[in-house]
């Protein structure tokens, strides 16, 4: 058996509708996992569901929208995926928010307070509720989608490099909470990625070749690049994996020496 098989395994992802979360559902489900898909939107949640049923047999996947800025939406993905599958194996904190692109000085108290609810505190309430039936079993993973803008300053992202950086302290604690259980928490720290989420980013033309010039690779990632680590972190080939923050940046943060 491959160290990255899944079968068998319940996997629930958020906002992976589209961008690095949908690419993450296609790779669980090839690597045999049950996936539970999840966005704010019910067509966006469906069409994806349904593709992944065609592509690996009827009952891979399953559709359940929810607001991550909503307690009560979390708390139903999570009830609505036991009731369905009867357990979750793994969990993906994908989704987030970046409503504000400028300087610090110029970030709303809604806009700041939105980030940091969206990209921090729901991971806690999420991570909350799911981790109770792996502490119990004694084994489970727990992935949060991060950012390398919690490992550098930014003049115009930087509420978000705040909520980053905090998820990646998140996961370390709860790597150290969770693990006598055998339950692992961890982050992978995405660089520039083409999705419409870093739209703002990759289409100025400045942004973007800033980003490759100090590159090792000299190019922004695809989705897909960052699948496998998700899988990685969620099978046994993770197992002895956790606390950790998996920087997959095409080199943008080691480069940029004499």
């Amino acid at each position: 058996m491959s160290l990255f098989d899944m079968t068998g395994k319940v996997v629930v992802i958020t906002g992976s509708s589209r961008g690095i979360g949908l690419a993450i559902a296609q790779e669980m489900a090839v690597h045999g996992a049950k996936v539970v898909v999840s966005s704010r939107k019910q067509d966006a949640c469906d069409a994806v569901t349904a593709a992944l049923n065609a592509a690996h047999g009827p009952g891979t996947a399953l559709s359940v929208p929810a607001n991550i800025s909503s307690k009560d939406s979390l708390r139903n993905l999570v009830d609505t995926t036991r009731a369905h599958f009867g357990r979750i194996d793994a969990l993906v904190c994908n989704a987030a928010s970046n409503p504000y692109y400028g300087p610090l000085a110029g970030i709303s108290d809604e806009a700041f307070r939105k980030i940091l609810d969206n990209n921090i505190i729901a991971n806690h309430w999420l991570i909350g509720m799911v981790a109770p039936e792996m502490l119990e079993r004694g084994e489970g993973s727990i992935t949060i989608i991060s950012s390398i803008g919690g490992l550098k300053g930014s003049t115009v992202i930087g509420a978000y490099c705040i909520s980053k950086a905090a998820d990646m302290e998140l996961a370390r604690s709860l790597a150290d909470e969770f693990g006598p259980r055998g339950v692992r928490v961890n982050c992978i720290a995405p660089g520039l990625i083409r999705t419409d989420f870093a739209r703002a980013l990759w289409e100025n033309p400045e942004t973007l070749k800033r980003s490759t010039a100090v590159a090792s690779l000299k190019r922004i990632g695809e989705p897909h690049e960052i699948a496998g680590a998700a899988v990685f972190l969620a099978s046994r080939a993770g197992a002895f994996t956790t606390g950790q923050t998996l920087v997959i940046d095409g080199g943008a943060t080691i480069s940029g020496g004499a």
